[in-house]
C-alpha cells in the first residue's frame, strides 16, 4: 500500500519528495528534516516502479549513506540494498574499479591514504634534492589535492603562468615538479589518491564518452546530499551523469556552506538554477530542532551575508530562554564561567551531561575547558580531535620538558632525540640502546657520553643533542616553568619546525604549542601557587593526564567538545560556543575578504543551529598569547544578533583572573557556603507585543527614574546605570518580567519620559 506523504510530512516536505521529474532543488534549512525527506523520495521512486539500480545518491560520509539505506528499508524492504548509495569517493572507486583499464590503470589499484601520499612525496623531495624545511609533505599535499579538486593536470599546472608565479612567490617553484614526478610514481605504482578518485573519473567521463553514456543510463535519477559542500570537480561529474535524463535533485542548505578551505565552492548550489533552468525549487524552513529565540537569532546573524538563498527558517517550538552571553576577565575565568553554568544546569534540570557540548573555533582552545571541566570532576569527551595532553605536538614538547627534569627518562629521551630531525637515525638509536644494555648505563649516560661509544661521524650530532638537554636543564633551575618551557620551546627547534607549516593541520598544531604555554603562564601567574618550577608543573599535568586515561576507560555521559567544523550535522539540548572575539571567531585569517567573513559567519550559523533548547555565547576580555596577556575585543558577530534574543552576564569582576574562583559555584552565579543545589532559575515567558510603530529612542542621556519600552519586555523603569569598559548597562525593572540588566549598545529602548 502507498505511503500517505501528506500525513508523514509537512507541506514542504510532502511536495519535494512527489516531485520526481526533472531537476529540482531542496533548500534545506537547519533542523528542517532533510534526511527525512531523502529517505521517503528514494522510497516514493521504488514504490513508482524506478529500479533501484537507476539510482544514485552521494552522501558526504559513509555514515549518513549507512543510516539513510536503513532508513529507506524499514519502508519499503530489501529493495533498498540496491540502490547506488554512498560517498562520492566511494561510488566513483567502485565505478573505477570496472573502468580502470580505459585510463591505464588496472582495476586493481591501490588507494594511497594521506600518510601514504606524505610518505611518497617525502621520499620524492629528497630524490629531488630539494629542502624538505621548504618543501613539507603535507604542504605539497595540500596544494596538489586544490590543484585536482579544480580538474588542474599535471601539464596545465606546469605551463599555467600564473600558478607558476604563485609557486615562485611562495619561494616553491619546484612544486610542478613534484606534482609530475608524483603522478609518475603512483601511475607507475598502479596507485590513486583520494583526489585521484574524482579526478580520474572526470577524465575517464572525457575522455570515453561511450562509459559516460553507459552510466548515463544506469543513473536515470541522481540525487546529492550536503550539495553546498561539492568541490568542482564533484559538480562536473553529477552535472555529466544527469545530462542525459535531467533527474538531479540536489539538496542543501547554503547558509552551512563551511567547507571552502578543502574546496567545497558554495557558488556549486548558488548558481545551480543557470545549469537548469526549469528548475523546481522547495524550501523546508520549519526548524524541529531549536527553540524560537535561537531560530530567530540564528536569522539574524545570517541575513547579513550577501551571497545566499533567501528563506525564513521559523520554529513552532516554544519560544525559549533567552540566549545568554558570558563575559570572563581572562580564557582561563572563561573555562570556570562554563564549568560553573553547566554543573548548575545539571543539577537544576536534572539533565545528563550527554545534553551538553561546548564548540570552539580552534582545537587549541579546548585546554581551558578541559581543565575547568576536570576541576568540577565533570566528566567530558573530545570529539574530532585528540584530549589536548595526547596530541602529538603537546606530547613531543612534553617529552623534553620531562627529560629536561629527569634525563633518565627513556621513552621521553627516544621521542625526541631525532626531533625535529637532527640526524640520529634508527640505526644511532639501536647502536645507543644496545650500548646501554651491554655496559649497564642509562641511555642518557651513552647519549651524554656519545663519543665513547660510538664512531666520531655517528656520535657528534648525539653529542650536540645531550649538550642541548643540559642546557635545558640548567635554565630550568634558574627559571620558572614558563620561562625554561618557552626557552626549550624555541631551542629546540619545535617552534621554527611548526611555524614553517602553512597547511591548516601545521598552524592548528603551531597554535597548541602557543596554548601549551599559555597555560604554564597561567600556572606560574597563580598567586597561591608557591612552587612555581617546570618539575612541580609536570607533575600537576601528569596527574591529569592520569585522570585523563582513567576516564577515557569508564562509561558513562559526558560533555561533549569539539571544533565547530566537527559538529556540523550534530545536535544537543544545552549548546556552549566559547571564544566569541575578534580574531579568534570571525578567524583574524577570515577577514580580509567578504568571501571569506562570509564563511566565518555561514560557521556561526551552524553553530548557533546546533543548540535545541539553550544556547550559550562567551568571551574573554583578555587571553595568553605566547606567554603574554593579551586585551581581547568581542566579536562582531555578538552585535548581529538582534539584542531581543539576548542576555548578558557579567563575571563577579573583583577577585577574578588567573588563580582566582575556584569555588565550583564562582563568577557569574554568587558563592555559598554549602553544596546544597540552588533553585532552578525561572524564564518568565511575556506576552507583551509591541507596537507596530515602535521605535528606539537615543539612549546615549538616559538617566535613573526614567520609564521606557522595550519590544520584548514591555513597560519599565530605569532604577540603575553603571559603566564599565566604555560600556553602559542598565539595571530595569520591567512591570511584567521583573529585572533585567540590559546594555545600552544593543537594547533598542522607547524612552517615555
Amino acid at each position: 500500500m502507498a505511503l500517505d506523504y501528506h500525513k508523514l510530512l509537512n507541506q514542504s516536505q510532502a511536495a519535494a519528495v512527489l516531485h520526481t521529474e526533472g531537476p529540482c532543488m531542496i533548500i534545506a534549512g537547519a533542523g528542517s528534516g532533510k534526511t527525512r525527506v531523502l529517505t521517503y523520495r528514494i522510497a516514493h521512486l521504488l514504490e513508482k516502479g524506478v529500479d533501484p539500480f537507476n539510482i544514485l545518491a552521494l552522501t558526504f560520509t559513509n555514515k549518513a549513506a549507512k543510516e539513510m539505506r536503513a532508513r529507506i528499508e524499514k519502508v519499503v524492504g530489501p529493495e533498498a540494498k540496491n540502490v547506488w548509495m554512498g560517498t562520492f569517493h566511494s561510488i566513483f572507486a567502485r565505478i573505477l574499479r570496472s573502468e580502470a583499464d580505459k585510463i591505464g590503470f588496472p582495476r586493481s589499484f591501490t588507494i594511497y591514504d594521506t600518510q601514504d601520499s606524505k610518505t611518497l612525496l617525502g621520499q620524492i623531495v629528497k630524490e629531488l634534492e630539494l629542502d624538505d624545511k621548504l618543501y613539507k609533505p603535507a604542504m605539497v599535499l595540500g596544494r596538489i589535492s586544490a590543484a585536482k579538486n579544480k580538474l588542474i593536470s599535471v601539464n596545465q599546472y606546469v605551463n599555467d603562468p600564473v600558478i607558476r608565479q604563485d609557486d615562485e612567490a611562495a619561494l616553491r617553484p619546484k612544486i610542478g615538479a613534484i606534482y609530475q614526478q608524483y603522478q609518475q610514481r603512483c601511475f607507475k605504482a598502479g596507485a590513486m589518491d583520494f583526489d585521484d578518485l574524482l579526478f580520474n573519473t572526470n577524465i575517464l567521463f572525457k575522455d570515453h564518452p561511450d562509459v559516460l553514456n553507459k552510466y548515463q543510463h544506469i543513473f536515470k535519477y541522481v540525487m546529492v546530499d550536503e550539495y553546498q559542500d561539492t568541490n568542482y570537480s564533484q559538480y562536473l561529474i553529477t552535472r555529466k551523469l544527469a545530462a542525459k535524463d535531467r533527474n538531479i535533485c540536489v539538496v542543501g542548505d547554503d547558509a552551512q556552506s563551511i567547507y571552502a578551505f578543502r574546496g567545497a565552492d558554495i557558488q556549486n548550489i548558488l548558481n545551480f538554477e543557470k545549469d537548469y533552468p526549469e528548475l523546481q525549487v522547495f524550501k523546508l524552513e520549519q526548524n524541529y530542532r531549536s527553540t524560537k529565540n535561537i531560530v530567530k537569532a540564528a536569522n539574524s546573524v545570517i541575513k547579513n551575508n550577501q551571497a545566499q538563498l533567501r528563506k525564513d527558517v521559523f520554529s513552532d517550538n516554544e519560544e525559549g530562554p533567552l540566549i545568554e552571553v558570558l563575559k570572563a576577565a581572562s580564557d582561563n575565568e572563561e573555562g570556570k564561567l562554563v564549568a560553573n553554568s553547566i554543573y548548575e544546569d545539571k543539577m537544576n534540570q536534572h539533565l545528563s551531561y550527554d545534553d551538553f557540548a561546548i564548540l570552539y573555533r580552534t582545537n587549541a582552545q579546548s585546554r581551558a575547558m578541559e581543565e575547568a571541566l576536570r576541576k568540577l570532576n565533570i566528566k567530558y569527551k573530545i570529539i574530532g580531535g585528540l584530549s589536548f595532553y595526547q596530541r602529538k605536538e603537546i606530547k613531543d614538547l612534553v617529552a623534553y620538558l620531562r627529560l629536561t627534569v629527569n634525563p633518565n627518562d627513556e621513552q621521553a629521551l627516544r621521542r625526541v632525540i631525532n626531533y625535529p630531525k637532527r640526524g640520529i637515525g634508527d640505526t644511532t638509536i639501536s647502536k645507543l640502546i644496545n650500548a646501554a644494555e651491554e655496559s649497564n648505563h642509562t641511555i642518557w649516560e651513552v647519549v651524554a657520553n656519545a663519543d665513547q661509544f660510538l664512531p666520531t661521524r655517528v656520535s657528534n650530532p648525539v653529542v650536540d643533542f645531550a649538550e642541548k638537554i643540559k642546557s635545558y636543564t640548567a635554565v630550568a633551575g634558574k627559571e620558572d616553568a614558563f620561562e625554561a618551557a618557552k626557552f626549550i620551546a624555541k631551542n629546540s627547534g619545535m617552534i621554527e619546525e611548526l611555524y614553517s607549516d602553512k597547511s591548516i593541520e601545521g598552524l592548528s598544531r603551531y597554535e597548541n604549542i602557543q596554548e601549551l604555554l599559555n597555560g604554564i603562564k597561567e600556572y606560574v601567574d597563580d598567586a597561591e601557587r608557591e612552587d612555581k618550577s617546570l618539575g612541580a608543573f609536570l607533575q600537576d599535568i601528569a596527574l591529569v593526564t592520569d585522570s585523563d586515561l582513567k576516564d577515557a576507560k569508564d562509561e558513562g555521559e559526558s560533555v561533549t567538545l569539539m571544533t565547530i567544523h566537527s559538529a556540523k550535522g550534530l545536535e544537543f539540548r544545552n549548546v556552549y560556543i566559547v571564544g566569541m572575539e575578534e580574531n579568534l571567531f570571525p578567524s583574524q585569517m577570515m577577514i580580509t575578504s567578504r568571501a571569506d567573513l562570509e564563511e566565518e559567519r555561514r560557521l556561526f550559523y551552524v553553530a548557533i543551529t546546533r543548540a535545541e533548547k539553550k544556547l550559550t555565547l562567551s568571551y574573554a576580555t583578555s587571553r595568553y598569547q605566547w606567554g603574554n596577556l593579551r586585551s581581547c575585543e568581542k566579536s562582531r558577530f555578538l552585535d548581529e544578533i538582534d539584542p531581543q534574543y539576548v542576555d548578558f552576564k557579567f563575571s563577579a569582576g573583583p577577585g577574578s583572573g588567573p588563580g582566582a574562583g575556584d569555588s565550583p559555584f564562582g563568577h557569574v552565579f554568587e558563592r555559598r557556603s554549602n553544596l546544597i543545589p540552588p533553585a532552578p532559575r525561572k524564564t518568565v515567558a511575556t506576552k507583551y507585543v509591541a507596537p507596530s510603530d515602535f521605535q528606539p529612542s537615543d539612549t546615549s542621556n538616559l538617566q535613573t527614574g526614567q520609564r521606557v519600552e522595550h519590544p520584548k519586555f514591555g513597560f519599565g523603569k530605569v532604577t540603575q546605570l553603571e559603566t564599565q569598559a566604555g560600556s553602559t548597562k542598565a539595571i530595569i525593572h520591567f512591570e511584567e518580567v521583573g529585572e533585567k540588566t540590559l546594555l545600552l549598545s544593543f537594547a533598542k529602548l522607547r524612552v517615555l519620559g
